[in-house]
């Protein structure tokens, strides 16, 4: 029982990696004031281009540099329609989810000819697994062992930079002073821009760390939890981000929780595939792929008290002229 537990543990770190990135990412753009909810389209872009270079070039950080670039080139089209032209940022966000889906589509037949997908990646196009000292020898060693070689060692670097963007991520927000301006921006941007403090300039930044940590996640899917691009293959992870960044009233602490969470229960939903449950017998397979996204609209729906964005959010800032 303990070994299926850390198997699930294990399980969970790695499904809420690319959730945890993508609702940080959106952590930076929302308490900015821009609503982004193409988190999809920029994770899918970064997964399409990261696949797509590591399997032409042979290199995972090359892979990992198309990815970003991409994702942070569609943040800033999102930044410059809704941020320079004001305009409506969920239909911004919306055209880039279309867009990324779209694309990726036609060039991954249009370039590989395999129905969308990119050719498959190994070795030195894919990032490996890291193995911390001693976790081979101490693998016998009871609940210790498990807990060490098991859930601690055998993650790729990704997955340790998704963890440890958290802290970062609230140092950088509660503990500079960009992040103290970020927040400002977000709450009330004429106050900010009477202090001489570019509005725009500061939610152009925060879009960049958006793209940023979206391409991270993106090519997390394409080169590090899978080998290679497939066609969709962020799956609705972007939305399932952003209910949980709502969930977590917008805090990078309470974010990595509520990501655990949604992954918790994705990885049961894999456990229990094909599994008898008593009473109830085998459970359909799309009643378990279900689970996540039911268990994201009751949370949303009432359990979660009330959620108050920043106040500007939402809103394109018009300079007063005096």
């Amino acid at each position: 029982m303990f070994d299926t537990l850390i198997l699930i543990l294990d399980s969970t770190v790695r499904l809420s990696t690319p959730l945890l990135l993508a609702a940080l990412a959106g952590l930076y753009s929302e308490r900015s004031g821009v609503f982004d909810i193409g988190l999809e389209g920029k994770m899918l872009g970064a997964a399409f281009a990261a696949g797509a270079a590591a399997a032409v070039t042979g290199s995972a950080w090359l892979g990992l540099a198309a990815g970003i670039l991409l994702s942070v080139a569609l943040a800033l089209v999102h930044g410059f329609a809704c941020i320079t032209h004001r305009g409506n940022q969920i239909v911004s966000g919306v055209a880039i989810n279309f867009l990324a889906m779209g694309l990726t589509a036609l060039l991954g037949q249009a370039w590989f000819s395999q129905g969308g997908r990119t050719p498959p990646v190994s070795g030195d196009a894919r990032f490996a697994n890291l193995v911390w000292p001693f976790a081979e020898s101490l693998r016998d060693v009871p609940v210790l062992g498990g807990l060490y070689s098991e859930l601690l060692s055998g993650h790729n670097i990704l997955v340790y930079a998704a963890f440890l963007a958290v802290p970062f991520s609230w140092w950088v927000l509660f503990r500079t002073r960009f992040g103290l301006r970020l927040r400002a921006v977000g709450e009330n941007p004429a106050a900010v821009d009477t202090a001489g403090i570019s509005v725009a300039w500061l939610r152009y930044r925060a879009v960049i760390c958006t793209g940023i940590l979206c391409g991270l996640a993106g090519s997390y899917l394409a080169i590090a939890q899978s080998a290679g691009f497939i066609s969709n293959m962020t799956a609705g992870k972007g939305f399932i981000a952003l209910a949980a960044l709502i969930f977590a009233k917008w805090k990078p602490v309470p974010v990595m929780f509520a990501c655990l969470l949604f992954g918790f229960l994705d990885a049961v939903a894999i456990r229990l595939q094909g599994q008898q449950v008593p009473g109830i017998g085998e459970v359909p397979v799309q009643a378990i792929q279900a689970l996540p996204y039911i268990l994201t609209v009751i949370l949303l729906a009432g359990f979660i008290g009330k959620a108050v964005p920043p106040r500007a959010g939402g809103v394109a800032y018009v300079k007063e002229r005096g």
